[in-house]
């Protein structure tokens, strides 16, 4: 059985006019024509065509192809093993390749898709990926990680500005109802609580109460959470994990 020209371009993926630039070359001439000079294609034709294909997919030049093709001492058996080799070799680095793709579509859904210039802008020394892995193997399977990343995912430069700005201005007058000895069950404790969740629910996903106590807890069971607030001010951390409770106490009882 022979092929015509389009039916081999279809069955390789390639061009009719690729296939009339190997037969012109001489890489690769049908073995038939027809009566009306068409050329036509057999299997010994379609199996050099694959092997044409196997080289010009490592990057091997047409002429070095026809030189290896043509060389009567190589074996096409061994042939066959290198290109295998040299594929797997090629997968490897694919997949290496694919991986830090996947890693930086991760940080993009994620929303971190600044320039470094802008990053530093914005998160100043702190890394806002840090613990994106962490963080997707803890919360990956939830709701509020997902919803977390669709809304991220459309953020600017400008909004994330406007949210760190935001969270910023919070501290602040949190800090100073610390400093003033504010109790955690104090109203106004308890109103800067419930600020924070509702930022939280603004920016990132939806925080019911049980949640943000969650969130709470985590605060002073996670050393890296409680550095983070007690750097601000010492006791930070375990008073706004108090404060989230009051409030969430005090909203549930209403």
């Amino acid at each position: 059985m022979s092929y015509s020209v389009g039916q081999v371009a279809g069955f390789a993926g390639v061009t009719v006019r690729t296939l009339h630039h190997y037969d012109a070359i001489g890489l690769l001439v049908p073995s038939e024509r027809s009566h009306a000079g068409h050329r036509r294609y057999g299997d010994g034709d379609l199996d050099r065509l694959q092997r044409i294909l196997f080289h010009r997919a490592l990057g091997f030049p047409l002429d070095e192809v026809a030189a290896l093709l043509d060389d009567p001492d190589v074996d096409p058996r061994a042939q066959l093993r290198r290109q295998h080799d040299l594929l797997t070799a090629r997968i490897e680095t694919l997949q290496k390749m694919a991986a830090a793709v996947e890693h930086a579509m991760e940080a993009r859904e994620m929303g971190i898709y600044l320039t470094p210039e802008e990053r530093f802008e914005v998160f100043g020394d702190q890394d806002p990926e840090q613990y994106a892995e962490e963080t997707r193997q803890r919360w990956g399977d939830t709701p509020a990680y997902a919803e977390s990343r669709r809304r991220t995912a459309r953020y600017t430069k400008r909004d994330w500005q406007r949210m760190r700005d935001e969270s910023a201005a919070w501290s602040e007058r949190y800090v100073a109802a610390l400093t003033a000895g504010e109790p955690p069950t104090g109203d106004t404790a308890m109103d800067l609580a419930e600020e924070h969740r509702l930022h939280i629910c603004g920016w990132f996903y939806e925080c019911p109460y049980e949640l943000h106590r969650c969130l709470g807890e985590m605060y002073v069971a996670d050393a890296r959470f409680t550095a983070y607030y007690d750097a601000q001010h010492p006791g930070f951390a375990a008073h706004l994990r108090a404060a989230i409770d009051a409030n969430a106490d005090r909203r549930t009882r209403a």
